[in-house]
């Protein structure tokens, strides 16, 4: 943990003007508008607070409460929560609306100077694993790692690489050393949903005999689900989900909703590194609905 103080405010309209507009000449100062009674607000606002722990004396956030500041909610024409708001030089620079999972916060916070070396190197080695080169990734996150080992992030990305390549005992051995809080993140609980998949998988009969079973009967449910957690295991999300429908557009009841569980839980864990995926499933699964 850095030395440097921790800004981390609740706002008032009285104190807005020296704890947001005149820090902004100094540092970064992102705004939440929020309600204490709603869960996205909270978890984006726990988020940010970790965040500012994390990047102590880099830049400010700054919670408001809607309800308890109107006239605030008013100036800035805040229609939705959450809201943030990045204040640059007494100005708003940036505005989003809606929940933003940590990914996306640490982006933002980048594009503003707030960052770390060793998250250079990680997106380095995103996008050589991306592009096939697993070894050189695991090889610039062991660099990260020995440059900047408190940088749980950079551990995070190699409990992924691994998990990827099925090095599963190398994935748990090495996502069980983090510390609660980094378990307990949105990127935790994704990484934990891809080890329980992984495992539910083993149990199945495998791909190949699945999809034989339904090409010998299109109807057979079972084995739909089972290819279902098979391909999420592979990370074939779209046949995944594909196949959840199947069974839900014609038995949404199938095994007391299991396959529209299974699709829920999907889009949370696909929400904090592929957003636009989560979201577009989720509509999917809102017009089915209706």
């Amino acid at each position: 943990m850095s030395s440097q103080e921790v800004f981390v405010f609740e706002v008032s309209e009285s104190s807005f003007n020296s704890s947001v507009v005149l820090n902004s000449y100094k540092l970064p100062v992102v705004v939440e508008f929020m309600g204490v009674w709603s869960e996205p607000c909270i978890r984006m606002s726990d988020t940010l607070t970790t965040l500012a722990q994390e990047f102590a004396g880099q830049f400010v956030f700054a919670k408001v409460d809607v309800d308890e500041q109107p006239e605030l909610r008013k100036t800035y024409s805040v229609e939705n929560i959450p809201t943030l708001k990045v204040f640059k030089d007494g100005e708003v620079v940036h505005t989003e609306e809606g929940l933003l999972q940590e990914p996306e916060i640490v982006d933002l916070l980048k594009s503003y100077g707030v960052y770390r070396k060793s998250d250079e190197i990680r997106q380095q080695a995103r996008q050589k694993h991306i592009s096939g080169d697993t070894i050189e990734a695991i090889n610039l996150l062991t660099q990260a790692i020995k440059q900047d080992p408190s940088n749980t992030r950079v551990a995070m990305d190699m409990v992924q690489v691994f998990l990827d390549i099925g090095e599963i005992d190398q994935a748990k051995s090495l996502f069980n050393k983090l510390p609660d809080k980094d378990i307990s993140s949105d990127t935790g609980r994704a990484l934990t949903g891809q080890f329980a998949f992984k495992d539910l998988a083993l149990k199945t009969e495998g791909i190949e005999n699945l999809r034989s079973r339904i090409d010998n009967n299109p109807d057979d449910h079972d084995a739909h689900f089972d290819l279902s957690i098979c391909l999420v295991a592979e990370h074939d999300y779209m046949q995944a989900m594909n196949h959840l429908f199947v069974i839900f557009d014609s038995n949404p009841d199938y095994k007391d909703g299991a396959a529209k569980e299974m699709i829920i839980n999907l889009c949370n864990m696909l929400a904090p590194n592929e957003p636009e995926l989560a979201q577009d499933f989720r509509r999917r699964l809102g017009s089915a609905v209706l």
